[in-house]
């Protein structure tokens, strides 16, 4: 990452000196020894008070209060630096829990990020100040040179004596002195972009996140998608258990009962028996309906023999006619299948229902850790993504797994669905 006004600085050293950077620079100087000069009186002040109330016990929490001041010190500093660079510095913080200032703290002490910041609050404080103050210090000379004639002008003439033993008459006299100074002020744009330019890189091994830090940021994330998989994966192991056990039984019992009363109505010159015929085929319809559905929650087959045998399946009994070709080394983990599984199912479905296809392909393969699923149906294409929450619906549900959906469905077709999910893991 380049410093934009260092590297000004070095490819056009006369149009940095007459551009908006060497005001930036001294501004971030000058406000950055205001600000250390505070931080340092807070920072004493804490070491002081915790060294002294150590003895009563309440120091430790003193302490404490020192080791977190790095924290907003830095938050601040990020803020500053966007005085000189435009890229703002990541935030090596991570997001803190709900409530509780408790949690807060833990949470914050538990991270690297804490214990460098402290360090660069010193460092602002005693280097950065003592430095800010000597360049403001030579900053001054060169201003107050240039400005003599006004000086001279403004106070009385016989008065002013830049050099002693000699005072100047008249401002005119003063004019040399307004050459050196307004050199002093070109030298001064080089000086404050080089001082500058080292207290950035003196910053950016503390204040911005590290890759260690963006690692310990996913980790929380991903336990995240890994804990809403599995509550998926139970709420559809209850839906099915309960389907299973509860309507679909019932509806065997409605229809075993409605095959009773057809039986006893048979030869009867009845105007029910026909109603009651027509109920128990419906009922069995239901009921098959019902059977598919729990199936492809989850099939058993899935369970037993892993993603090839269940797609076969699928194959089998699906209207269309499919080709089935997946080639997969080994077992994939749960999810990966389930997912995997679920997809076709919702695949085959709209192909049979809505593309006209009389063939579909299922083609799977494994490379680098990560499933290839590629179902192409040689229907009218045209399907559209956005017109219905089923493709969106998979497409979330593939990303839970770090995975991606893409539909490729010109008009006229043929329609392919791409589902591709890493495997590690």
């Amino acid at each position: 990452m380049t410093v934009a006004f260092w590297e000004a600085m070095r490819r056009h050293p006369l149009r940095f000196a007459f551009s908006l950077w060497p005001l930036r620079c001294w501004a971030f100087l000058l406000s950055g020894t205001v600000l250390g000069f505070a931080v340092l009186l807070v920072l004493a002040a804490l070491l002081l008070l915790g060294v002294g109330l150590s003895v009563l016990g309440v120091g430790l929490f003193v302490l404490m209060t020192f080791a977190v001041s790095g924290i907003p010190v830095a938050a601040l500093e990020r803020r500053r630096f966007r005085l000189v660079q435009p890229e703002p510095l990541l935030d090596p913080h991570g997001s803190l829990p709900g409530t509780g200032a408790w949690p807060r703290l833990r949470t914050r002490l538990r991270e690297r990020a804490t214990w460098r910041e402290p360090g660069y609050a010193l460092t602002l404080g005693v280097v950065f100040t003592a430095t800010g103050t000597g360049s403001a210090a030579l900053l001054a000379l060169p201003a107050i040179l240039t400005a003599t004639p006004v000086i001279v002008w403004a106070i009385a003439p016989d008065t002013v004596m830049p050099v002693p033993g000699s005072p100047m008459a008249e401002p005119v006299a003063a004019l040399p002195g307004t050459a050196a100074g307004l050199f002093g002020l070109l030298l001064s744009a080089y000086l404050g972009g080089a001082l500058t330019g080292a207290q950035v890189r003196v910053a950016r091994a503390p204040l911005p996140a590290r890759d260690e830090d963006l690692r310990s940021r996913v980790i929380e994330p991903t336990r995240s998608r890994a804990r809403l998989i599995d509550v998926f994966e139970a709420e559809r192991r209850r839906i099915e258990r309960d389907l299973h056990d509860g309507a679909q039984q019932q509806l065997l019992a409605l229809t075993m009962t409605l095959g009773l009363a057809e039986t006893e109505l048979r030869g009867q010159d009845s105007p029910a028996a026909p109603l009651v015929s027509r109920a128990r085929d419906e009922a069995r319809q239901a009921l098959d309906q019902l059977r598919s559905l729990v199936r492809g929650f989850h099939p058993q087959v899935l369970t037993d023999h892993g993603l090839p045998a269940a797609v076969a399946g699928l194959a089998l009994r699906n209207p269309v006619p499919v080709t089935v070709d997946i080639d997969l080394p080994r077992r994939l983990p749960a999810a990966v299948e389930a997912t995997a599984c679920f997809t076709v199912t919702e695949a085959l479905t709209n192909a049979t229902k809505h593309s006209g296809a009389d063939r579909i392909t299922v083609v799977g393969r494994l490379h680098d850790d990560t499933l290839t699923l590629l179902i192409t149906d040689n229907g009218r294409g045209g399907a559209d993504p956005a017109a219905g929450a089923g493709l969106q619906g998979l497409a979330d549900r593939v990303a839970l797994l770090e995975g991606r959906l893409v539909v490729t469905s010109p008009a006229g077709g043929p329609a392919q669905l791409r589902l591709e999910v890493p495997c590690s893991g």
